[in-house]
């Protein structure tokens, strides 16, 4: 009959035999991506019919450590951020971005073949701080859900072809600190709530290379902003409230609009080291002010209706006369002499 004691081992390990016979297969006993995670990217990577780009993905492999363009969080193991920004990729933007919950960077970079709209899909990601889809072919409006992500602080939908007006209700995100807008296909007017970003402050704004026009509201003259980006669009009016000696404006481009004010009467930031009026039609005389500036390495008021001498010391004497040209009476070093 054999050894009772071995047909007891024998009876007792079935149910654990029979379990290792049915359990799935581990890829790795380490693998720490999550399960939900793997397989939204797995989707990703086959809406993209597998492109190149993609080749370390694996089902087999731990997305948290072994595939490029993921990163993973250290203490949850979810998927904390994406970044795709290699060209090989066309279509629009997966949907399936919007089912990474735990998602913090949202990275999609100079892919010129990715079209169309900006996903409604992003709205689901509560967690979301970044959002740079820039250097693409994107068309249609900048979503309004924007302002929903409470935690969104860096947009960047720069270099695109977005078009209509700017949402209004952007400025309100809660916790804005830098957007940039420009090289886009915008029209209409800044909205009066740029006003509301929160706590009065920006970082940077970028508005540059669209076809906004009106007055500038302001309102923006109001927030604290170290970089202001406004040129290359069809604003009108005055823009002097935007400057003030203590503001902590460090580069400042208005150019390139029909911006009308005086321009003795400004007070210039005195960290300035970026100031570019060109092709505007500011008038009045240049302030002595900038001459203190000692910060300053870019500075253009060329083709505006600017008149006097040009004031003499610090940095200002190192610009050609490229900085100053076709003004109605501008003169002095290095434009000719004042008669």
């Amino acid at each position: 009959m054999g050894n009772p004691q071995h047909h007891f081992i024998l009876y007792s390990s079935a149910p654990f035999l029979l379990l290792l016979l049915t359990a799935p297969v581990s890829t790795s006993a380490n693998e720490r991506c999550h399960p939900d995670d793997k397989k939204v990217l797995l989707g990703i990577q086959k809406y993209y019919k597998n492109a190149y780009i993609f080749s370390s993905w694996s089902a087999s492999t731990d997305c948290c450590t072994d595939w490029y363009m993921v990163g993973c969080d250290e203490t949850t193991n979810r998927i904390k951020y994406l970044t795709v920004q290699k060209d090989g990729l066309s279509g629009v933007i997966a949907p399936a971005v919007g089912d990474l919950p735990y998602l913090t960077s949202l990275d999609f970079h100079k892919l010129p073949n990715i079209t169309g709209p900006i996903p409604a899909s992003i709205a689901k990601l509560s967690r979301l701080e970044s959002l740079t889809l820039d250097y693409n072919s994107l068309t249609g409006p900048i979503p309004e859900y924007l302002h929903t992500l409470k935690k969104l602080n860096y947009i960047n939908l720069s270099f695109n072809k977005l078009s209509g007006s700017t949402p209004a209700s952007l400025p309100l995100t809660p916790s804005l600190d830098y957007l940039r807008l420009d090289h886009n296909m915008l029209t209409g007017s800044i909205p009066d709530t740029i006003g509301s970003i929160k706590n009065g402050e920006i970082y940077g704004l970028y508005l540059s290379y669209n076809q906004l026009t009106g007055t500038i509201p302001n309102a923006l003259g109001k927030l604290n902003i170290t970089v202001l980006y406004l040129s290359k669009n069809k604003l009108t009016g005055d823009a002097s409230f935007l400057f003030g000696k203590n503001k902590p404006a460090n580069q400042m481009d208005l150019s390139r609009n029909q911006l009308s004010f005086d321009f003795s009467k400004v007070e210039i930031p005195s960290e300035i080291n970026w100031l570019l009026l060109d092709h505007n039609q500011i008038y009045g005389s240049l302030p002595a002010s900038l001459t203190k500036l000692t910060n300053m390495n870019n500075f253009n008021v060329s083709y505006n209706r600017l008149c006097g001498k040009i004031p003499n010391g610090g940095r200002l004497g190192e610009f050609n006369k490229y900085s100053f040209i076709h003004n109605k009476c501008l003169c002095g070093s290095p434009l000719d002499a004042c008669k």
